[in-house]
């Protein structure tokens, strides 16, 4: 069963996010050699912290840090190595930055650690489906948690046809095990899934429909960033030339009233909803 939540706010922790009148930003930032668009960037910790601070000043509510590269085809690692290559970053970081942080992994035994060092958010791809353990490490810590649809394994969960159908059968497993472990409804965000087990027509379905997977009382973190839907809508442009795009989007699910947008270039998505707020006469600010 979906557990709705009538408010406009994510609680973290000791903290609330109002995403009522404005989406929220979260800023995506990799601590990994072989991420699809921004890998070994940012992989020391120094260089980390440097891109952290900047995504805030650019206007990031939220940090997102993954240490494990989720893109089509990629490895993937141990959770010692993914606790190797996120720790020194995140302890750097949570001691210069004051946002929330969310940690971009599945795997229980990363998330209880990354917790102890200060993280508020666990990002999981599998929402919750994967690794069994990881609702109960959420529960007890009683922070904020993304619930992501992810269609790429038929072991864990069978798609029957219509993607947007099987997102919200994807929605109801997972909300069940969370409410089975006692996670509080209002500590999650819901995501589609963008680009995982999707083509360019199913992805832009999912972006279509997100008052109606809303309504069915799944607040949405939508995470289009740079993705391959972006780039054949642009007729085959790269990833680092889909930025623009990407802002198109954060403007539509602004207009839709998703609750947040992850996305790799926040000054950009910051940029084009100050200006689109205005035009529709909200604040400025």
């Amino acid at each position: 069963m979906s557990m709705s939540n009538s408010s406009s706010v994510w609680t973290i922790r000791d903290r609330d996010l109002d995403y009522g009148e404005k989406i929220l930003l979260m800023g995506i930032l990799n601590v990994t050699p072989d991420s699809f668009s921004d890998g070994g960037f940012f992989y020391t910790p120094e260089n980390a912290l440097s891109q952290a601070v900047a995504l805030v000043e650019d206007g990031a509510d939220i940090l997102d840090i993954g240490a494990e590269s989720t893109r089509p085809g990629s490895e993937r690692i141990s959770a010692d190595e993914e606790l190797s290559r996120l720790i020194p970053a995140l302890k750097l970081i949570r001691s210069e930055v004051s946002v929330p942080i969310s940690i971009d992994t599945y795997k229980s035994k990363t998330a209880r650690e990354a917790l102890k060092f200060g993280a508020d958010i666990i990002n999981d791809i599998w929402g919750l489906q994967y690794d069994r353990e990881l609702a109960d490490v959420v529960a007890e810590a009683g922070c904020g948690l993304v619930i992501m649809a992810n269609y790429f394994d038929e072991k864990i969960f069978k798609r029957k046809g219509d993607i947007v159908d099987d997102c919200l059968s994807f929605f109801e497993i997972s909300a069940n095990i969370a409410e089975k472990a006692g996670i509080k409804r209002e500590k999650i965000l819901f995501d589609p899934g963008i680009g995982f087990g999707t083509n360019t027509e199913e992805s832009v379905e999912l972006i279509r429909s997100i008052k109606k997977i809303q309504d069915a009382g799944y607040p949405l973190l939508i995470g289009p960033s740079r993705k391959r839907f972006i780039g054949e809508i642009l007729d085959g442009v790269p990833a680092e030339e889909r930025d623009a795009g990407t802002a198109a989007v954060t403007l539509f699910c602004q207009e839709q009233k998703a609750a947040c947008v992850r996305v790799h270039n926040v000054f950009e998505s910051a940029t084009a909803l100050k200006v689109f707020t205005r035009l529709q006469g909200g604040d400025n600010g």
